[in-house]
């Protein structure tokens, strides 16, 4: 009678060892490896590539920051308030922040409000918008989180601490703060203690990419000094390294004959030893080596040109594409990520600066794509000669039609600063001029 064996979930197959307990593959496993903020910040201080990691989407996310729709002068006082707070600086800092330790949170702080109470935006007044602060993980503690499955906030914490050498904990209620969570985990209720609330560090996922790619460097660094070892053999070297004297000896006349060899290139040995040399042969590490690169990139999402800051390979190679796919992540990180996170900053900035929030204010994150000058060419050709065709159709007012291109121009950068002058300005100001 044939033996019946009973197999469940997987493939296996007895004959090749596949997925049986000889395949050395079947006893592989993930496990998760829990570091602490105070070893995150190691790695970020110690290896290029984990800051490279951290740093460079915080960095492009926020270098060209974003432009503003509104009336000329309303964008400046806007852009001026920002300036004023070191906003654009205080988003990166936050986004590095959140993506080594897993969280971060920008403060703003607004004059005459306690911060333990829910923001009421509609209050802020013109200039009462005082600075606004970056706090990580770690000193920006998370409190008790929202159970309310009806509240827009379910799930995330209610309220905020921080803790100041003269001021002691602070309570911040959580309509005050901008936070930023790194990586998300889908599971929130994994994470316990400081981490409650928060997310991963991105280097959580990436690291042990990183990791071998430092110990591969390393390696390869150290095959430097065996690039080239003497080899001298003695007779007898077994008794002679059994006495503690001839040992001692041995060592002195070792280090004699190196110093005569580096200094005169003339080994002296006895007639009875021989010498030679072996070489290492390097061929295939830079390979190694690559690999190990493109495996970090890999797992931080940032192609290897923008990683390593070097020209794509390959004599058709442009590495466009691959930059093209990586803006469009970053700017799925302004969109989705940043956006929400600002979305009440945002609101108490502008009142701040304006005294309300106009209608027809709006941003966008500015293009992280550089044109060529050819493709700039291209498009002003273009744009002057559609702006040509509708003059020649008379289809528009002549005011509407030259606000109309006074806009697009400005928006393809053709014209920057371009504004049109409004005649009945004019004519008041020479009024006013002959008046005097």
């Amino acid at each position: 009678m044939s033996a019946i064996l009973n197999i469940t979930d997987s493939f296996k197959n007895f004959i090749a060892n596949l997925n049986t307990g000889r395949d050395k593959q079947a006893s592989g496993d993930y496990y998760l490896l829990a570091f602490t903020d105070a070893q995150w910040s190691v790695v970020y201080r110690t290896s290029w590539m984990g800051r490279k990691v951290v740093d460079i989407p915080a960095k492009d996310a926020t270098r060209k920051w974003r432009e503003w729709a509104a009336e000329v002068d309303q964008i400046a006082l806007i852009e001026e308030t920002e300036k004023r707070l070191r906003l654009p600086q205080k988003v990166k800092l936050a986004l590095q922040q959140s993506r080594l330790f897993g969280g971060a949170g920008i403060y703003f702080s607004i004059e005459g409000d306690d911060p333990e109470l829910p923001l009421d935006p509609s209050t802020v007044k013109e200039g009462s918008l005082s600075f606004v602060t970056v706090f990580p993980k770690g000193v920006l503690v998370a409190g008790d989180i929202e159970l309310d499955p009806m509240s827009e906030d379910y799930g995330l914490p209610q309220w905020y601490e921080v803790s100041g050498a003269e001021s002691g904990r602070t309570r911040i209620h959580r309509s005050r703060l901008a936070i930023f969570t790194g990586n998300d985990v889908l599971s929130p209720q994994e994470l316990t203690g400081q981490n409650q609330g928060w997310g991963d560090s991105v280097l959580q996922a990436a690291y042990q990419a990183v990791r071998n790619a430092d110990a591969t460097a390393s390696n390869i660094a150290s095959l430097v000094y065996e690039a080239k070892v003497d080899v001298l053999q003695i007779p007898d070297l077994g008794n002679i390294m059994a006495n503690p004297r001839h040992r001692e000896l041995l060592a002195e006349r070792v280090e004699l004959s190196a110093q005569l060899k580096g200094n005169n290139g003339m080994l002296v040995i006895d007639g009875a030893e021989t010498y030679s040399q072996k070489a290492y042969n390097f061929a295939g590490l830079p390979d190694i080596s690559y690999q190990a690169l493109q495996a970090v990139s890999g797992a931080a999402d940032i192609p290897v040109t923008r990683f390593l800051g070097q020209s794509p390979a390959g004599l058709t190679s442009t590495g466009e594409s691959d930059l093209k796919n990586y803006y469009d992540s970053v700017n799925s990180m302004q969109t989705l990520t940043i956006t929400p996170a600002l979305r009440r900053l945002d609101d108490v900035l502008v009142r701040s600066a304006l005294g309300s929030v106009p209608d027809d204010v709006s941003y966008e994150w500015a293009s992280l794509w550089q044109m060529t000058d050819a493709e700039k060419s291209k498009i002003s050709k273009e744009t002057a000669e559609t702006i040509q065709i509708l003059v020649n159709t008379n289809l528009f007012p002549e005011d509407a039609l030259a606000e109309a291109s006074a806009n697009l121009l400005n928006e393809h950068s053709i014209l920057p600063g371009f504004e049109l002058t409004d005649p009945d300005r004019d004519n008041e100001r020479e009024l006013d001029e002959v008046d005097l």
